[in-house]
């Protein structure tokens, strides 16, 4: 559910909306655009999710759930999708169930799934050859961005579309940005994630290291967090990781997930990524630990 705080949305015309897939990400990021004042018809695997969602946001705009993302996409403008990965993707716009089979020639499909660059290019020519229109729209931030409204989303496909959209998805985001053709919102967030499993994998050496030298880990990392090794991850995990909390936030399972999708595009187009397999690897070991639900900072665990 969106946070406590209370989010001022930008008045623009009322849309109407559906939303595929109310997971931890899904579930706030309709809730915004509910609450934003559109009308929004929502569609989850599992019935009850979308009910309990209509009941919760019965105050809007007529809220609907639909038994098929098809019946759900009947009449939307956008249709926002946000599930698990490619082969949930397809089962969601592709077949006679699929949102595209109900979808109204020059509609838009928004994919927030974090999925394949393939799969993007794929789904978007096969949206083009039914006179619909496909952005690949990946996020960062976490439940927490998209409960407080503040995702940061990177987009790949064609500009008239991404243009309609932008006012819409700024609801749920803090920045909504076109990084290129079909599929480089997708790569946009693979850099995304290299990114952070270094910056992951260095954090959890630094707090090992300093705590073995009998440190005051929660002071060291007031002190450094003013210098150049301020991050994202030490602002938000460090203290954490000091502490050994790590039942919440983006989950090992997840981060294994797109890293393998990473890896995959780099065999592709030949790119070098050994810390990034490196620390793919060390997830592996906390796997094993028990910690497929651990926050990705749990990296820390196989140190100890």
């Amino acid at each position: 559910m969106p946070s406590t705080n209370p989010r001022t949305y930008e008045p623009i015309p009322p849309r109407k909306l559906a939303f595929l897939g109310l997971g931890v990400m899904g579930y706030p990021m309709a809730a915004h655009l509910a609450l934003a004042g559109h009308e929004v018809t929502v569609y989850n695997r599992t019935a009850t999710k979308a009910q309990a969602w209509c009941s919760e946001y019965a105050g809007t705009r007529a809220p609907r759930h639909a038994a098929t993302p098809r019946a759900a996409a009947q009449g939307a403008d956008i249709v926002f999708c946000c599930v698990g990965n490619d082969d949930d993707l397809r089962s969601v716009t592709l077949g006679a169930d699929g949102a595209f089979a109900g979808m109204a020639p020059g509609a838009i499909f928004v994919d927030h799934t974090t999925a394949s660059a393939e799969v993007a290019r794929e789904l978007h020519g096969a949206a083009r050859t039914l006179g619909l229109q496909f952005i690949d729209a990946p996020v960062s931030g976490g439940q927490a961005g998209a409960q407080n409204g503040l995702l940061t989303v990177m987009c790949g496909g064609d500009q008239a579309p991404f243009d309609a959209v932008q006012p819409v998805a700024m609801a749920f985001s803090r920045a909504f940005t076109r990084m290129g053709d079909s599929g480089a919102g997708q790569l946009t967030k693979m850099v995304n994630q290299i990114c952070i499993a270094g910056l992951v994998q260095g954090l959890s050496e630094a707090v090992a290291f300093g705590q073995r030298a009998g440190l005051d880990m929660n002071l060291v990392l007031d002190v450094i967090g003013k210098g150049a090794a301020q991050s994202w991850q030490l602002d938000n995990r460090g203290k954490t990781m000091v502490a050994d909390q790590f039942d919440f936030g983006f989950a090992v399972d997840w981060m294994r997930k797109d890293l393998g999708l990473v890896l995959d595009e780099g065999k592709r187009s030949g790119a070098r990524l050994p810390v990034t397999a490196l620390v793919d690897q060390f997830y592996g070991d906390v796997q094993q630990m028990g910690g497929n639900r651990w926050d990705t900072s749990s990296l820390l665990k196989r140190l100890k």
